[in-house]
């Protein structure tokens, strides 16, 4: 709890990886993926719960052994390919009977995000009075350095500018989703069903805890990390 708010945290894993099959219980370092995220969110000081939205029986099995709450099975037809991010997230709102005032989602693959990014992007949602805030990295390749690339094979600017930036030193700040934390007021995201809009604030977090596994390259570069 934070200034009298509830917080619920939800950690979304389904089974049905495709582009590293079982990835959410693969062994990182030691131990499975899931279970990065689950140590650091039991860390908060201001998270009042913490469960997992899963349809599988093994991720359930392992998310439990890790001490992670598990208290409903995910329907299937919520855990397919082509299942939007936030529908796991408003069923499990939606299924509890206790209410809380805000909602967390912590990807399971955001394994060096910290504790510190955790109560900070929700220290910055409420002291900034912001309806959401998502964590954020600084874009390595810069858009404003982009082209688009016309049929006869022409460049043109990605971003219209008519300023020349000549150094790196000089380009404007571009901010990514790096996917570690999304922070809303669980009624406002029950109506706008989605963690980002216009009101939303971003959280800054280094370019080294926000590594978001996709695909065997990002295995290997977080083991090298760890």
């Amino acid at each position: 709890m934070i200034n009298g708010k509830s917080i619920l945290a939800i950690i979304p894993a389904r089974g049905g990886s495709k582009g590293i099959p079982r990835k959410n219980i693969r062994d990182l370092c030691g131990k499975p993926l899931i279970a990065w995220t689950i140590e650091e969110a039991k860390k908060s000081k201001y998270i009042d719960r913490l469960i997992l939205s899963s349809e599988d029986a093994e991720i359930i099995a392992v998310a439990k052994k890790w001490g992670c709450e598990v208290p409903f099975v995910r329907p299937k037809e919520l855990a397919q390919d082509d299942t939007p991010g936030i529908a796991p997230v408003l069923h499990a709102i939606d299924t509890l009977a206790d209410k809380y005032d805000y909602t967390v989602l912590l990807q399971v693959t955001s394994p060096l995000r910290t504790i510190a990014d955790i109560d900070g992007c929700i220290e910055c949602c409420l002291q900034q009075e912001a309806k959401s805030c998502v964590s954020v990295s600084e874009a390595k390749e810069n858009p404003y350095w982009m082209f688009r690339m016309t049929q006869n094979s022409t460049l043109t600017n990605m971003i219209d500018d008519d300023k020349e930036y000549v150094k790196r030193q000089d380009l404007p700040k571009c901010y990514l989703l790096n996917g570690a934390v999304y922070v809303a007021e669980t009624n406002w995201l029950l109506k706008t069903k989605n963690f980002r809009s216009e009101e939303t604030v971003g959280y800054i977090m280094p370019i080294d805890r926000s590594v978001d596994i996709d695909c065997e390259m990002d295995f290997k570069f977080c083991e090298l990390i760890i």
